[in-house]
């Protein structure tokens, strides 16, 4: 229905000129004046109609946005003020450009008795419509550089290392064991049973924890995300910290936030008992993009170290899958033989 209410718009609107052209060709200046003056009074009620019309979407949407809720990142607090400012001076800027455009097309309508003043060019004008904005996107330039270092740069020493690993369609977690240091990964020991490539050669990689979908991180500490892809460009999309940063294959990138409000405080404050943190996949990976979602649970430092000490090391789950059945007699009383390839043992 839009695209036929604009294909009506342009079709009506291309016979008016074509109407219009040939007026002049006859020399009936009178119409074309007319239309020039009609012309004037619709780009008025455009500009009147266009301000109208983003205030009551503003207003009827921004309740809507995250902005209401807050950041619920430390850090994000600074990307809140800043994305804030950014659009407090382009909004202050769209608005007096957009009515001095529709006011001077109004005001400055054809008339006989006023000659259209020839303005090729200003040297002072150009130069402050050239330096002011220069100026101003400069400045906000600098305090995004200062805050993307700052989030990318080296996490604080207390801060809770998380490897998260996106591969088409589902995000990967592995926590380091009680030696705090994460194993090494190799994508080519790659197998369904070890789907994101730990190297249990590495005597730190058999007491990490491995878990799906699900992230767990105390509030109040800093988290350093070490972030992998297994297959193409993924992108992990933190909105509610503020914070996106890409998974690239091969080439491992790194972010860090300080989670400030647990996810039970966060639905008392939305008065949504199913609100979740999540992390959504910002960067189009394939058919089920849609699809890639992961969950975020922030709780207290106490709940957090109840979580992990219920968690058993990858190492060991992968042992208790892969280790042999007690063989069951058949009806002569004979047991089977049974066979089991066991991952290397714990040194």
């Amino acid at each position: 229905m839009i695209a036929l209410g604009a294909l009506v718009f342009v079709v009506i609107f291309q016979i008016a000129k074509a109407s219009e052209y040939v007026s002049v060709l006859k020399g009936e200046n009178k119409t074309r004046k007319q239309n020039n003056k009609i012309n004037a009074f619709f780009l008025l009620g455009f500009l009147i109609f266009g301000l109208i019309g983003a205030w009551y979407c503003n207003d009827l949407y921004y309740g809507k946005t995250l902005f209401i809720q807050g950041s619920a990142s430390v850090e994000g607090e600074k990307i809140d003020s800043m994305l804030l400012i950014t659009i407090l001076i382009t909004g202050i800027v769209f608005v007096i450009t957009q009515v001095l455009l529709f006011w001077f097309a109004f005001k400055y309508q054809e008339n006989d008795n006023r000659k259209a003043f020839y303005f090729p060019h200003n040297t002072k004008l150009e130069l402050i419509w050239t330096t002011v904005p220069a100026i101003f996107l400069t400045v906000l330039v600098v305090f995004g550089l200062k805050y993307w270092f700052k989030i990318t740069g080296d996490a604080p020493k207390n801060a809770i290392v998380v490897e998260v690993t996106g591969h088409q369609f589902a995000w990967e977690f592995r926590y380091p064991g009680a030696d705090n240091t994460l194993g090494k990964t190799n994508f080519k020991l790659y197998t369904p049973t070890n789907n994101v490539g730990v190297d249990f050669t590495d005597p730190a990689s058999l007491d990490d924890i491995h878990v799906n979908t699900t992230m767990h991180i105390p509030v109040g500490v800093p988290v350093k995300m070490v972030i992998h892809s297994l297959d193409v460009i993924h992108d992990v999309g933190l909105p509610h910290f503020r914070l996106k940063m890409d998974a690239v294959p091969g080439i491992p990138t790194t972010q860090w936030f300080t989670p400030k409000i647990t996810t039970v405080d966060m639905k008392k404050k939305t008065g949504n008992p199913d609100f979740n943190f999540e992390i959504s996949c910002d960067q189009l990976c394939g058919a089920s993009h849609y699809a890639m979602r992961g969950v975020i649970i922030v709780e207290t430092m106490e709940e957090y170290k109840k979580w992990l000490s219920e968690q058993k090391s990858e190492w060991q789950t992968m042992q208790e899958k892969n280790a042999p059945k007690p063989a069951v007699a058949d009806s002569n009383g004979t047991k089977p033989a049974v066979t089991a390839q066991l991952l290397p043992a714990k040194k």
